[in-house]
């Protein structure tokens, strides 16, 4: 069962680090562009450690390739706001690919849970996973000092950015409630200590981002509403679409290296 909890992890990084690299080429400034482009391969490093350490525990010829490109959308494990798109909560009618308000928030709310269970998970008892979570735990640090910026400065900015970043938060709070909810598969590696109970996490990670949110001038949103499973398999409609593009490539030559 535990790795089923290294495939949520590496699913949780695969996904969002593909959602940011969907910013390349298309940063608000050079500087974001580049960054953002960081931030996603550094989240798609840790998925292949995972990945790879899943596919050594699995065998069967599992490789870190096979558990990325050739698991279909019932068998991810991600959580569902890493999937959604970037598309506006400002104005959702508009023709708008990307928001950045979307953007930031979403790895502001994601990366001070990571920057939470990273290091927790360094006294995991899978020395693996310990030590990828050691070298995770560093990563995650610029990440959330990113997004916190971000917060701050378009929280606190224009009329206009301040309206959006506050829908963008409104939109995305009520998917958090999956962090802190275990699975079947979450219990039983807390259980072994392989694992870390989320919930245990929830008061100081509601207290972090409450201090961010209103130093930004923002207001705190509710979380209320529907709970969502994406890391038991059930995800929205737009994850299938992420990974139809994502995994074209490896599924239309499969065996193909280079």
């Amino acid at each position: 069962m535990s790795t089923a909890y290294l495939l949520h992890l590496a699913d949780n990084a695969l996904i969002l680090g593909q959602r940011n690299a969907e910013w390349c080429g298309h940063g608000p400034v050079l500087e974001e562009d580049i960054a953002m482009a960081n931030i996603g391969l550094d989240c798609i490093g840790q998925a292949r450690m995972l990945y790879q350490h899943a596919a050594t525990l699995i065998g069967n010829d599992a490789t870190e390739d096979t558990l990325a490109y050739f698991r279909s959308a019932p068998e991810f494990r991600n959580y569902t706001l890493l999937e959604l798109p970037h598309q506006t909560a400002f104005a959702p009618s508009a023709n708008v690919p990307r928001d950045y308000s979307i953007t930031i928030t979403r790895n502001f709310l994601y990366s001070t849970l990571m920057s939470q269970l990273w290091p927790a998970l360094q006294s995991s008892n899978d020395e693996q996973l310990a030590a990828i979570a050691a070298k995770s735990s560093k990563e995650v640090r610029y990440h959330l000092r990113h997004s916190t910026d971000w917060m701050l400065r378009l929280g606190d900015g224009t009329i206009l950015s301040h309206q959006k970043m506050q829908a963008a938060l409104d939109y995305l709070m009520p998917y958090t409630q999956e962090f802190f909810t275990s699975s079947a598969f979450e219990n039983e590696v807390i259980a072994n200590g392989i694992g870390i109970n989320t919930a245990e996490l929830k008061d100081e990670w509601q207290s972090r981002v409450a201090t961010v949110v209103t130093e930004a001038t923002l207001q705190m949103s509710s979380s209320k509403g529907h709970i969502t499973n994406g890391k038991e398999g059930q995800h929205s409609e737009h994850l299938s679409y992420l990974l139809a593009e994502m995994q074209s490539l490896a599924r239309e030559h499969p065996g193909a290296v280079w």
